[in-house]
């Protein structure tokens, strides 16, 4: 017999959930709690994940993603940092997907600190809506953390997904855009209303995809450390040119500019004009 598919939780059920768990959503953990099943399985569907991954989920709240997750993958790792969500999830799974709850494994944790041994498998995917209060360093840290993630799927604010899929020489352009580039391509999947979340946030949401792609170069802690080093420092002073911003960095305006002319950069230029690969170049100048 085929396993029956999950039932996916509505604004009923995600209210009712809540209401017996005593949460109450809280903007210091950024929780935001989406009630609509046609969204879970449109973040699914772009995900483009299958029984092969392993999906790392962050901040799975109540479970509305979990269960559309867990009728499609071979296995759901929840990193949930709110220890009532976090224990009340395995019951919710058991009740609305028993077929599948045996794909699911609960890690209470920081998603900011968690490493490979936290988890009891490597991550083939990362599918979330990520709290927006930390949802960059969260990304960064993760694509950092396991090189095993080949696939990113995460909802954000609006506003830091167009930050993230912005391109060079565009005025959102900065830190986020080129650290995610790092490790591979990142582009906008689509947006989400407010409407599909309980509490309703004040702003929209954006998808945003991250695909791993094998770099020409390293994305280890050593190589990536010193290419960060020079991101901060060129977006620090958005407005100065690479030779002033990257002073500091470099020692003095004279040897930043050495250093950029050794990169083949034009030192006049600013830090919005350049690919993530003239910052790895750079970073590797001596």
């Amino acid at each position: 017999m085929s396993p029956t598919p999950p039932r996916l939780l509505g604004p009923v059920q995600v209210r009712t959930l809540a209401e017996e768990l005593g949460i109450r959503p809280t903007k210091t953990l950024g929780q935001n709690f989406v009630h609509d099943g046609n969204t879970v399985r449109r973040i699914v569907s772009a995900a483009e994940v299958d029984s092969d991954d392993v999906v790392l989920e962050v901040g799975p709240g109540l479970g509305s993603l979990t269960l559309a997750l867990l009728g499609v993958v071979g296995e759901v790792i929840a990193v949930e940092i709110d220890p009532v969500l976090a224990g009340a999830l395995p019951t919710t799974v058991a009740e609305y997907a028993p077929d599948h709850a045996d794909r699911l494994t609960v890690v209470e944790a920081d998603a900011l600190t968690i490493a490979a041994h936290d988890l009891p498998a490597a991550p083939t995917a990362v599918v979330a809506n990520l709290p927006y209060n930390v949802a960059v360093p969260v990304l960064l840290h993760l694509l950092a953390t396991f090189p095993s993630i080949r696939t990113v799927l995460v909802m954000v604010q609006l506003e830091v997904a167009e930050r993230l899929a912005a391109g060079p020489g565009g005025r959102i352009y900065g830190v986020p855009s080129v650290k995610a580039r790092f490790f591979g391509t990142v582009k906008r999947a689509g947006t989400v209303g407010a409407g599909v979340f309980w509490p309703e946030p004040k702003v929209e949401s954006g998808l945003v995809r991250v695909d791993r792609l094998e770099m020409p170069w390293d994305t280890d802690d050593a190589t990536r450390r010193p290419v960060y080093a020079v991101i901060d420092a060129a977006f620090a002073q958005r407005r100065k040119t690479l030779r002033a911003a990257l002073a500091g960095w470099a020692g003095s305006a004279t040897e930043a500019e050495r250093r950029l002319r050794a990169a083949d950069i034009d030192p006049s230029l600013r830090g919005e004009r350049l690919e993530v690969a003239d910052f790895v170049r750079l970073a590797g100048s001596s």
